[in-house]
């Protein structure tokens, strides 16, 4: 019995690659588990839970000034990528501002639902076009469908999981194993190959709404100096290899032609979540 449950899970696995291929925004080939949608739908359920907490705590931010500038830079980003992914114009945007001085971080999730937390403004006075960088970086890792492959890697390492419970008889170790793919999904950091689409695709987002594409390279100047000290939240998650500057440096050329006047997009409408 134990090898037969084996065997469909394998089985599973293989037919769920198969039948999941598709291309990144970049032209990269990716290997799905977890359909984008069930991402979306999987990812909806815990930003809600994740905000309740946060509202119970009173960490939610309401400062109108926040709010407001949080609210224009992100909805001018939300602009161009429902221009570029016309898709994206169903999700169900919003932004959770988080008031915790000592977290330098922000994401955002399968859907478009995202949070930002007021150490990157406090420990690295973020300026417009920097801020700018963050979000297109977060909305990209969206919009390539990291999420999608975050969870398929959780799922993967959850499968291996259930297989060994299966071989041993042990059902509860592998409900418990299943139950995992969750929490590793959102503990999981993206590979290096997404983290350099989501520079590229975020530095085109930014630019086109408006931002200075130079300004992703002073971000990661105040990250590098940030973490001599005590690395930051989001480096834990956004491995920066030695070359980073210098690649997104290399991109600055071809992101000035694309809006050389930085001519502001319009501003979508995006939930700020209080």
């Amino acid at each position: 019995m134990a090898h037969l449950i084996i065997r469909t899970i394998a089985l599973l696995v293989i037919a769920g690659s198969l039948s999941s291929c598709t291309t990144s925004p970049t032209g990269r080939s990716q290997l799905l588990l977890i359909s984008p949608q069930s991402a979306i739908i999987e990812s909806e359920t815990a930003y809600l839970s994740t905000v309740k907490a946060l509202d119970e705590d009173n960490q939610l931010v309401t400062d109108p000034a926040l709010k407001a500038r949080v609210a224009t830079i992100t909805g001018r980003l939300v602009t161009v990528a429902e221009q570029t992914f016309p898709a994206s114009h169903r999700w169900k945007w919003s932004v959770a501002i988080v008031g915790d001085p000592e977290t330098v971080n922000a994401w955002c999730m399968a859907g478009g639902r995202m949070a930002v937390y007021t150490g990157l403004f406090e420990q690295l006075a973020l300026t417009d076009d920097e801020f700018a960088q963050i979000m297109g970086h977060e909305i990209s890792h969206a919009l390539a469908n990291h999420t999608a492959e975050r969870m398929s890697r959780a799922m993967a390492t959850s499968l291996g999981i259930v297989a060994v419970a299966a071989a041993a008889d042990n059902n509860r170790f592998a409900v418990q194993g299943a139950a995992l793919a969750a929490t590793l999904a959102l503990e999981l950091p993206n590979s290096r190959v997404a983290e350099a689409e989501a520079d590229e695709i975020g530095m085109e987002l930014a630019t086109r709404a408006g931002y200075d594409p130079e300004a992703a390279v002073t971000l990661w100047q105040k990250m590098g100096d940030l973490s001599d000290d005590r690395p930051p939240e989001f480096l834990s998650t956004h491995p920066a290899p030695e070359n980073r500057q210098a690649a997104l440096n290399s991109m600055i050329k071809r992101m000035n032609t694309l809006n050389p006047r930085r001519q502001k997009a319009p501003i979508t409408d995006i939930t700020i979540v209080d």
